[in-house]
C-alpha cells in the first residue's frame, strides 16, 4: 500500500491483540511476526524489522499477479546485496514458471531460498502446481514447507504431514517444517534438503531382477 506507515500501524494493533490472546490461550506457543512481501519494486527498503520474518534478515517475498516477472533473479540479487535474505513463496503456483524449473535453480544461485505450500503437495492449487511442488521437493530445491493459511478454506498441514510420511519423507518433512524454520528464527541459513528416505525401493527397481 502507498501509506505503508498507516498500514503497519493497523498491523501493530492487530499484532498486539493476537499476541495477547495467544499468551492467554496458548502460553507455550512461540508466536513471531512477519509479512509476505509483494516484490513489485526492484530495490525495496526493508529497514523496518516489521517487514521481515521475526525481525531477522529473512524476507518472505512473492511476485505480483502470481507470475514471474522479467529479471526476477536480478531483483533477488539486489536484495542479497542490500543485506537481506529472500525466501520465495510458493514458486510452484506461478502461472508462467518454466516446466523444467531451471529458474528456481537460478534463484537459489542468487542467494534465495524456496518455500513450498503444503496445499500444493495435496493438489489444492491444481495438478500443475502439485506436479511442480513434488518435482522441487525431490530435486532438493525446497528449504521450507508452509501452511500459507490465510484463514480461508481447509488448512493443509495435517494432510501434507501424513502424505509425506506415506512417501517416506519423515526426516525431510521435519527438516522443512521444524529444523529449518528454527534456524531461520536464529537468523541462520537452512540446512540442505535431504532426499526421501524410502522404506521400499521404487516400483521399477522392485520389478527388474538386476536392480
Amino acid at each position: 500500500p502507498r501509506d505503508l506507515a498507516g498500514f503497519l500501524t493497523i498491523l501493530d494493533e492487530a499484532w498486539e491483540s493476537l499476541s495477547g490472546l495467544a499468551a492467554s490461550e496458548f502460553p507455550d506457543l512461540r508466536l513471531e511476526r512477519g509479512v509476505e512481501l509483494m516484490l513489485d519494486v526492484p530495490c525495496p527498503n526493508l529497514d523496518d524489522a516489521r517487514l521481515r520474518l521475526a525481525g531477522t534478515s529473512y524476507v518472505l517475498a512473492e511476485f505480483p499477479s502470481m507470475t514471474v516477472p522479467p529479471h526476477s533473479t536480478l531483483a533477488l540479487r539486489n536484495l542479497r546485496q542490500s543485506g537481506w535474505t529472500p525466501i520465495i513463496a510458493h514458486p510452484e503456483r506461478y502461472s508462467n514458471m518454466p516446466a523444467n524449473y531451471d529458474l528456481v535453480g537460478d534463484w537459489r544461485d542468487a542467494g534465495a531460498y524456496i518455500q513450498v505450500n503444503s496445499g500444493s503437495l495435496l493438489g489444492y492449487y491444481g495438478p500443475a502446481a502439485k506436479r511442480l511442488a513434488w518435482n522441487l521437493i525431490e530435486a532438493g530445491y525446497v528449504d521450507y514447507l508452509s501452511s500459507d493459511y490465510h484463514s480461508r478454506g481447509k488448512c493443509a498441514v495435517a494432510g501434507c504431514t501424513q502424505l509425506m510420511k506415506d512417501r517416506g519423507g519423515v526426516a525431510l518433512h521435519r527438516a522443512l517444517t521444524n529444523t529449518n524454520p528454527g534456524r531461520l528464527l536464529r537468523d541462520e541459513p537452512p540446512l540442505p534438503a535431504t532426499v526421501f528416505e524410502r522404506d521400499t525401493k521404487p516400483f521399477w527397481r522392485r520389478v527388474l531382477p538386476w536392480r
